[in-house]
């Protein structure tokens, strides 16, 4: 190369060329001056020149060498967990030297290659994908923490939820809708979510996805790149369908699985493939749905493959016969199935390489895990409100979050069940940072949802829910429950959630059951002598209340409530116990941050309740004003992976007058949902002892075997008389203590739990069953 033919804007013709200040001619660096050609000065110019030379030569060489070298293209195919072989061909490939210059990936090949071409290493790659719980992955698992508290009780409450619309039940569109991948793969982009043209990565990257309204392959390289992955990669009913720019995409499997082209277009000059999609099955193997689907998506790709193969100049085909598109638990083997494929073509590899063209590729440093958010921007909506969303959310614009806390927000957005899809990007301008979310409000409006549940105090118990949204105002939840069975039960909930502010709610619901019962509950008002007597019991509680969540966990109100007590007995002379209404005004505080209501390995709870009864109809007329003070803690934590404890105190007593037996607090029993003060007890029949007055601790030990197997072992104490703290006897040794040996099964529809139950204190044990979510 001679220095006529440098351009000015080339690095060495800056060397020679220097400029002054805007305007200024450019000035030789050997001005035209007349020079006093001295032997000394000659001799100095010759060394000069030389050294110039030798400059230029090297320059030369090393800038030719870079000439030379071709562009490496990578293209990477789809195949769900058989795309970890993806990560395998990329150690080699980095073992060997060899500089990816342009990446091109399908679905599972869109994810590693889009991590990759953002700057992470394989190795680091390998770390991320064995951290991740590909259960919670396909699942769109949301934390129980995410969830306020009207979603804790849904989803522990309904063993199925179907939308409803037109008197017709609907089915969702896919398992997931895919949140969880967007936030696991946001956080992880994060140091680049400012990149909006995907040839400004690290390494310029392209992904397919496919139009599902046309079939035609799109080409993802701008935008945001975790939405673009996550579009690339949404299987049809595994994951719903992702929006970008006005077209519905899913996976780019079913229209391109192997851009060799488009990779090609972007400048490389060699393309290495690799290729981890399935060949076509035969009918004895296609026993599942997810088989199916996935050849006929093969049907189309297959027969493009013989094509697209002969453009590439290194083809690694791992050999992953034996593995599935969800084989995810075999990642290992996946993995070192890609390098054992990419080590046979090592030596063609190692070719694209030589000692002065080694690279080495970094591990990648990623930015702190924090935010600062001047704006936080949304789509415009017609049914919620910025203070719902803000509310939900958990945090407002100037407020230092963590990506943590960001996830966390958009999955309580999720638990909703408000919003169609949800996504989010970020911007500048002239205030900072903003977040850029993308709400799409859910057109379902009504949900079918169903329960069933056993147990002996309720007994067999079917639930039927209908919820409906957006009423009568913005952000408000009208849900009724009819509960069929050996009890007709219901509960009528209407809810106004206004987020930061307060929020407010109107609530009626039916209990009832036929048991036998302590009569400590009723022997102020009649003595039978005997200690339990056959009561039919009703109760129809009617509340108002005003409310205010905080982040998910707490929760204050306060309100009125109109209760109607229908206490009755056919085994007595009079069957009519008690037939009154009384009224009242009540406060709480709760928080709950369990990870599982009921098999929790962490977390705690806290419930504090002030009832204060001021009037009453009065059946026996003896009613007096009287208030109740009742809170309940419980801590669990993990003494092991599969060993965990949990500890819980109690405690109750009426404040003011003694108060009346029907308010008692009546012990006994388990796997019942609570109804006024009622408590369960081990070792005791269900609701066998009373007063007005106890302190309460017991703790278990919880085995899991297995896979959502549980052995248990529970043990409780109890004290429990009249007025129980107007003394010292509440510090006393237990009058009442309780055993308990179970075993307890997760499954769809909630617990499935049996427990042998003892005290010392008795000669009768007590087996007891449960099924399903407590309602």
């Amino acid at each position: 190369m001679s220095l006529s033919q440098l351009s000015v804007a080339s690095p060495l013709s800056q060397f020679f060329f220097s400029k002054e200040k805007k305007g200024a001619p450019a000035v030789a660096l050997f001005p035209q001056e007349k020079i006093a050609f001295t032997p000394a000065a000659l001799f100095t110019s010759i060394w000069g020149l030389l050294l110039v030379g030798v400059f230029l030569f090297s320059f030369q060489n090393s800038f030719a060498q870079e000439q030379k070298r071709p562009k490496i293209g990578l293209v990477l195919s789809g195949g769900g967990a058989k795309g970890f072989a993806h990560i395998g061909v990329l150690k080699v490939i980095e073992e060997a030297g060899v500089k990816i210059d342009y990446i091109g990936g399908t679905s599972m090949g869109a994810v590693v290659g889009g991590l990759y071409a953002s700057g992470y290493n394989a190795t680091q790659i390998d770390s991320i994908f064995h951290k991740v719980n590909f259960d919670e992955l396909l699942n769109d698992y949301i934390p129980r923490s995410a969830k306020s508290f009207y979603e804790k009780r849904n989803d522990e409450t309904y063993a199925i939820t179907l939308p409803f619309s037109n008197f017709k039940v609907g089915i969702p569109q896919a398992l997931s809708k895919g949140l969880y991948n967007f936030n696991l793969l946001s956080r992880l982009t994060r140091h680049v979510r400012q990149v909006n043209d995907f040839n400004q990565l690290p390494t310029p990257f392209l992904c397919i996805g496919t139009n599902i309204e046309t079939g035609q392959q799109v080409v993802l390289n701008k935008g945001n790149l975790a939405q673009a992955m996550l579009a690339s990669a949404a299987f049809p009913t595994l994951f719903t369908p992702i929006e970008i720019d006005g077209q519905l995409l899913i996976d780019g499997g079913v229209a391109n699985n192997f851009p060799v082209d488009e990779v090609k277009n972007l400048g490389a000059d060699l393309i290495i493939g690799v290729d981890v999609q399935d060949g076509l099955w035969d009918k004895a193997q296609l026993k599942n749905a997810t088989k199916i689907l996935v050849q006929i998506t093969n049907l189309h790709s297959i027969e493009q493959m013989k094509n697209k193969i002969k453009g590439t100049d290194i083809y690694i085909t791992p050999d992953i016969k034996n593995f599935g598109v969800l084989s995810f638990d075999r990642g290992r083997e996946i993995i070192q199935r890609g390098e054992e494929a990419a080590f046979a073509a090592y030596e063609k590899i190692k070719i694209l390489t030589d000692d002065n063209n080694y690279f080495k590729k970094p591990k990648l440093s990623v930015l702190k895990d924090s935010l600062k958010l001047a704006q936080i921007n949304t789509t415009k909506l017609s049914k919620f409100t910025t203070d719902y969303v803000f509310g939900k959310l958990g945090f407002k614009p100037n407020t230092p979050i963590t990506y943590g806390h960001l996830e966390s927000g958009i999955n309580t957005l999720l638990a909703t069940e408000n919003f169609h899809s949800i996504s989010y990007s970020f911007k500048n301008n002239e205030r900072g940072e903003a977040l850029e979310l993308q709400l799409s409000e859910n057109p379902i409006y009504t949900y079918l949802k169903l329960g069933l549940h056993y147990d002996e105090l309720f007994k067999s118990a079917i639930l039927v829910n209908i919820t409906h949204k957006n009423t009568l105002f913005k952000n408000d939840l009208a849900s009724l429950d009819i509960i069929l069975g050996d009890n007709f039960r219901y509960n009528l909930d209407y809810y106004v959630d206004n987020g930061f502010n307060f929020s407010y709610g109107f609530k009626s619901q039916l209990s009832q059951f036929n048991r036998n019962i302590t009569q400590e509950i009723t022997k102020s008002i009649l003595d039978t002598g005997v200690n339990q007597i056959n009561v039919d019991y009703l109760d129809l509680s009617t509340r108002t209340y005003v409310q205010k969540g905080i982040a998910q966990r707490f929760l204050f109100g306060a309100g009125v409530e109109l209760k109607y007590l229908h206490i009755s007995s056919k085994t007595i002379a009079n069957p009519i116990i008690d037939k009154s209404s009384y009224w009242s005004g009540f406060g709480y505080v709760k928080y709950d941050s369990f990870d599982n209501k009921y098999f929790p390995k962490k977390g705690w709870s806290f419930t504090s309740d002030f009832q204060s009864y001021l009037f009453a109809s009065d059946y026996h007329n003896d009613f007096k004003p009287f208030s109740i003070v009742k809170a309940e803690f419980s801590k669990a934590f993990s003494l092991s992976k599969a060993i965990t404890f949990k500890f819980q105190g109690d405690v109750g007593l009426p404040i003011g007058n003694d108060g009346i037996p029907f308010f008692n607090f009546v012990l006994g029993g388990y796997g019942y949902n609570s109804l006024n003060n009622f408590k369960p007890f081990f070792g005791y029949d269900f609701l066998s002892i009373a007063a007005n007055s106890f302190i309460k601790a017991s703790g278990t030990i919880d085995f899991v075997f297995l896979n959502k197997n549980h052995l248990n072992f529970s043990a409780n104490f109890a004290n429990l008389e009249q007025n129980l703290f107007k003394s010292k006897d509440w510090i006393s040794l237990p009058n009442y203590s309780g055993y308990a040996l179970g075993y307890g099964l997760e499954t769809r529809i909630g617990p499935i739990e049996v427990k042998y139950s003892w005290s010392p204190e008795l000669t009768k044990g007590y087996t007891w069953f449960g099924v399903g979510f407590w309602f």
